[in-house]
């Protein structure tokens, strides 16, 4: 076990939104003071902190239901770490509207489509097997029709993008979608709920806007919320500099309130940065999860090097911007790779005000193909403190 206590304070670099480009530290940036920490051969393995960020007081983690804790396993079953109020699955005993009327056959694409697009709280009725959806389109959140909006899969939903398409989208700042309010990069709604759910072979490459990224899911705007879900064999672009997230990118979340991710299971993603989870200027709070066989397979850093196309930084997890803060408790992250930085995690903060903690979560065998920050195998950290 090593702790971790860091306070590194370096030079300035920028990211901004929505063409989302950043201007990170090369490869060969150099912590001017290395974290107190020693490494145990790959492993890294992190104690209880003190409370940790981005989130109301503490309670007791919650269980999936019965039905779905049968079918679906995710995230880290000897995860502990508490699960904030905020941060608990959705009641969805009530739902708004059901997609299916009991068998596998009347869940359809199509389906999934019309009630993302109608929003309110969304459940299946698939039958009483687990079910693969077949995605032809992405699913859009229409930003007018929330302000919650919520897909619980019970434990049997898989949504597939069949390695062709990103799966699901909400943009706050996406006129198609329509405009709510005259500020979309900082609104509170919709507030997106993913539960119980399996999201399976998403793929957006090609798909540049805001950036590009985000396989299965992509995000700007609004509130996002994962809970016990899995993300499995994931894409997105193989290169650029500062596009990423193979399962997962997100832009602007209102007042910088995190992205909560908590009992959920991330494997198998690729992508140029971001092998998992991807965001710029974005808090986090990653519970009781389990991240492993992501990769970062970009090229030349960011800033991109001469004569490469940039990334591959962040095997798991990549995050830049300004102010922000990750938090990781109860969390397994393992068997990530990253061509450039940060096998497991790679963190910029580039005013130097971000912080990061981890609790109870051990890090392993998360390779760093060119850099990583001394005396922690598979982090690379730029930022105030990192504990």
């Amino acid at each position: 076990m090593t702790s971790l206590a860091a306070l590194l304070v370096l030079g300035v670099a920028t990211a901004t939104l929505p063409a989302c480009a950043s201007d990170a530290p090369t490869p060969n940036a150099t912590p001017s003071a290395s974290p107190q920490a020693v490494a145990t051969g790959d492993q890294d393995v992190v104690p209880a902190g003190r409370d940790g960020l981005g989130g109301p007081g503490a309670s007791a983690s919650p269980k999936p239901t019965t039905s779905a804790a049968k079918v679906l396993a995710a995230g880290n079953p000897n995860g502990h770490a508490s699960v904030p109020t905020e941060a608990r699955a959705v009641d969805t005993s009530k739902p708004t509207r059901t997609v299916g009327t009991g068998t596998p056959a009347s869940c359809t694409s199509a389906a999934v489509v019309k009630a993302v697009a109608a929003g309110g709280v969304i459940t299946f009725d698939c039958g009483p097997a687990p079910v693969t959806i077949k995605m032809a389109a992405t699913a859009k959140v229409r930003n007018a029709n929330g302000p919650k909006v919520v897909l619980d899969g019970g434990g049997k939903v898989t949504l597939s993008g069949q390695g062709q398409r990103r799966i699901l989208y909400l943009n706050t700042c996406d006129e198609a979608q329509g405009w709510t309010t005259s500020h979309c990069q900082n609104q509170d709604h919709p507030q997106l709920t993913v539960q119980n759910l399996t999201f399976a072979d998403g793929n957006s490459t090609g798909d540049r806007a805001e950036g590009g990224g985000g396989g299965a899911i992509f995000v700007r705007g609004g509130r996002l919320k994962i809970v016990n879900s899995r993300f499995v064999r994931n894409r997105c672009d193989r290169t650029g500099p500062d596009l990423g997230g193979a399962a997962v990118r997100v832009l602007s979340q209102y007042e910088n309130k995190p992205v909560y991710v908590v009992s959920s299971t991330f494997d198998g993603g690729s992508c140029s940065n971001g092998g998992a989870l991807s965001s710029i200027g974005v808090s986090w709070t990653v519970l009781n999860s389990l991240l492993r066989n992501n990769e970062a397979i970009g090229n030349g850093a960011n800033p991109a090097k001469s004569g490469t196309p940039g990334g591959g930084s962040g095997g798991a997890i990549y995050c830049d911007g300004n102010e922000f803060a990750v938090r990781i408790a109860g969390t397994i992250i393992e068997n990530n790779r990253a061509n450039e930085g940060g096998g497991a995690i790679f963190f910029v903060s580039n005013n130097r005000t971000g912080t990061m903690k981890i609790e109870n979560s051990t890090l392993r065998r998360n390779p760093s193909g060119k850099f990583e920050t001394p005396g922690h195998p598979g982090i690379f950290f730029l930022g105030a403190a990192l504990t």
